[in-house]
């Protein structure tokens, strides 16, 4: 197969495995080529990630598509990543086709009927090669595996449809970046060889001089050019998946506020947590075990594509107990999503939507019961914390923010659980979308990109401070889109000055 639009150039980022930079390369261009003029567009045509996003049109996509659709200037669309899998279980993943569910397969079966995409996928390409002078693909995870490389959709059986020059991506920091390099390319065919005009060396920390004699013997083994050098740097971009340094164990300084993020075995979105990262005076971790627990000043259960799997889990480890004892001694409980449902009296699956359990008990932190269906959904919302809530986070009752819900299942709320989150319908009329305790000690909510707005989350960060006895953050924060669009313009900057980029041009043929 070939793209029908002869004048759309086309490129390809490939890994030499998960978590090797691609998405982040991709951006970079992505940012590059638009500052230069070009109308650009990203192009990943699977990506298997728990981390989504709802377009305006509600239609759900990975969210390393809607980051770089922000580097390209443009609005995130859903031919950017026409198929997206969301792992449920060990073996289960559901399939998203053009952002909306079709079905949830089994590993074993997934390979037999993987090729029915290919059409829907090169229909999005084409669409969005109609519209731009340039479209930046991605790959996902390393392009060499043996048994899946047949029937691959996304590395190079893509980069041979589009007919895109391919450039790979190695990450040094962890190591053995020339074998994977040289290996990568060992696995491929002579065609798949021909096609690999670049590679690119990420990560880097220390002096490049030093690395230079590695680097003309990766050139002279595989007779592909090194383009460029790119150093390790910090950054608050959402990341594709829980491939993640953040999940990490790390030596975490004492800090004024402690905020414990559970991580769940079917963790999803947990890039709701980002904007806390660099929130001053505080501290974020990730706990799996009541070992590691340590009575945080604020525990936030996230979302998760497999609430009842996961509810499950929790018990099985004892964090279940250590959460209900950490809430009767008016511990603080951020739930969101799929961590909402599970602080409620009992979760109801009648069509064994997500296990096979039609029925589980959650934590009965609030009074609040969930059932399932097979409907999704997936809308953006404009949200406001109710009044009552408001004056105990000393927030303006009218702060307008903006976030998403992507869900199965609908909650029903009793008297005893209070209105935390509501959204506003065009009509005026309320809906609500989160509930809290009587105490105001246990929140939850529906909606994703909670703290992406500085006002609620200051608010949050205050109230938490207050209880300790401490003064209040004065500084003005910044917004979560302003912060991400910044890291995305230095990033342009480090990888533009970091690689050849008279090289790249000349490979894409600009």
């Amino acid at each position: 197969m070939s793209a029908t639009n002869k004048t759309c150039k086309r490129l390809m980022i490939l890994g030499t495995a998960s978590a090797s930079g691609k998405s982040l390369i991709t951006t970079a261009l992505c940012r590059i080529f638009s500052n230069r003029g070009f109308s650009t567009a990203p192009f990943k045509a699977q990506n298997m990630s728990n981390n989504s996003f709802v377009t305006k049109s509600g239609h759900e996509m990975g969210r390393a598509q809607v980051v770089q659709a922000f580097a390209c200037r443009l609005e995130p669309d859903v031919r950017m990543n026409p198929l997206l899998l969301k792992p449920s279980s060990d073996r289960g993943t559901q399939v998203v086709l053009e952002g909306k569910p079709v079905c949830t397969v089994q590993s074993e079966s997934y390979p037999s009927f993987r090729q029915t995409f290919q059409g829907t996928i090169q229909q999005n390409f084409d669409s969005l090669s109609h519209e731009n002078d340039l479209i930046l693909l991605e790959g996902a995870g390393s392009p060499a595996e043996i048994n899946l490389k047949d029937q691959d959709l996304v590395n190079m059986n893509m980069a041979k449809m589009a007919n895109a020059p391919v450039i790979i991506v190695g990450d040094i920091d962890r190591g053995g970046v020339f074998a994977a390099l040289v290996g990568t390319m060992q696995l491929f065919t002579p065609e798949e060889r021909e096609r690999v005009k670049g590679f690119i060396i990420n990560k880097f920390r220390g002096d490049v001089t030093l690395l230079e004699p590695g680097l003309r013997e990766l050139e002279k083994l595989t007779g592909v050019p090194v383009l460029g050098v790119v150093p390790w740097f910090d950054h608050c971009i959402d990341e594709e998946d829980g491939v993640t340094e953040r999940f990490i164990s790390k030596s975490i300084q004492p800090n004024e506020i402690d905020i414990c993020v559970i991580k769940l075995p079917h963790i999803a979105n947990y890039t709701d947590c980002i904007p806390l990262e660099s929130i001053p005076g505080a501290s974020l971790r990730w706990c799996d075990s009541p070992d590691t627990f340590h009575n945080p000043d604020l525990c936030i259960i996230p979302g998760t594509k497999a609430t009842l799997k996961d509810l499950t889990v929790l018990k099985e480890c004892g964090l279940a107990k250590t959460l209900v004892d950490y809430a009767n001694q008016d511990g603080m409980i951020l739930g969101i999503c799929g961590g909402f449902q599970m602080l409620g009296t009992l979760i109801h699956d009648p069509l064994q939507v997500e296990s096979h359990n039609k029925s589980e008990q959650g934590l009965a932190l609030l009074d609040m019961e969930t059932t399932f269906s097979p409907e999704k959904q997936t809308e953006q919302v404009t949200f406001f914390i109710d009044e009552n809530i408001a004056e105990h986070l000393s927030l303006n009752e009218t702060t307008e923010a903006q976030g998403y819900e992507i869900h199965m299942g609908q909650s029903s709320f009793s008297s005893n659980a209070l209105p935390f989150t509501y959204g506003l319908h065009p009509n005026g009329s309320k809906e609500i979308n989160g509930v809290v305790n009587a105490k105001k000690t246990v929140m939850g909510t529906y909606i994703h990109g909670f703290f992406d707005t500085p006002e609620i989350t200051y608010s949050i960060i205050n109230m938490l401070r207050r209880k300790k006895g401490l003064a209040p953050l004065e500084e003005n924060p910044i917004e979560r889109k302003t912060q991400q669009e910044q890291d995305i313009n230095r990033c342009a900057e480090i990888v533009e000055q970091s690689i050849d980029m008279e090289k790249v041009c000349s490979i894409i043929g600009l």
